[in-house]
């Protein structure tokens, strides 16, 4: 397992639009997943401890974001016939196990991935309502474990701020997780 950091916001860079199954049997887009005041991407697994970390804060955190406006997106890019935990049944099982609030893609090929430029899970790009980049940064100090309770909300103040002026914070601090599985290129 290879950790790494999230490279420093793009403020401004347009939401690159997908096309993903999800685990509901629906297919979402960009437009489907927006938020009026916002969107959340997020690119997430089921087997990375950093994301398993914090999976009840996500839950928790997208639901009060939705309060103000901002919907949240989850896509699996990892290689799942390497990394069978990261599976679409066993996606499906993770959701209803933590009541995702908030759709769940799978996106097999990797280009969106690649498109948004993630580098690990979990890896956050987060949105204002003209779907421009605001936030690229951590959830919180959580690492492979959870951080306090009472710990501070990094994603959460940064996207409410976002829904509120449409800018994200200058200060932003990256998130760290564990690189994404990439499918090894055939020639």
């Amino acid at each position: 397992m290879v950790s790494l950091e999230t490279p420093v916001c793009d403020f401004g860079k347009d939401a690159i639009d997908f096309s993903l199954p999800g685990i509901d049997s629906r297919v979402w887009t960009l437009e489907a997943c927006r938020g009026p005041q916002g969107l959340l991407v997020m690119f997430i697994c089921n087997h990375c401890p950093y994301v398993q970390a914090i999976r009840e804060r996500l839950v928790r955190d997208t639901l009060e974001l939705r309060e103000h406006g901002i919907n949240s997106v989850a896509i699996m890019s990892n290689d799942s016939s390497l990394y069978t935990e990261d599976s679409f049944e066993n996606m499906q099982l993770l959701a209803r196990q933590y009541d995702f609030p908030f759709p769940y893609l799978m996106d097999e090929s990797q280009a969106v991935a690649k498109a948004y430029g993630a580098v690990c899970t979990p890896d956050f790009f987060g949105y204002n309502k003209d779907l421009q980049l605001q936030y690229r940064g951590r959830l919180d100090a959580s690492g492979k474990q959870a951080a306090p309770a009472e710990v501070r909300r990094d994603l959460f103040e940064a996207m409410c701020q976002v829904a509120e002026t449409g800018h994200g914070p200058v200060e932003q601090t990256a998130s760290i997780g564990c690189s994404i599985k990439w499918r090894e290129a055939l020639d």
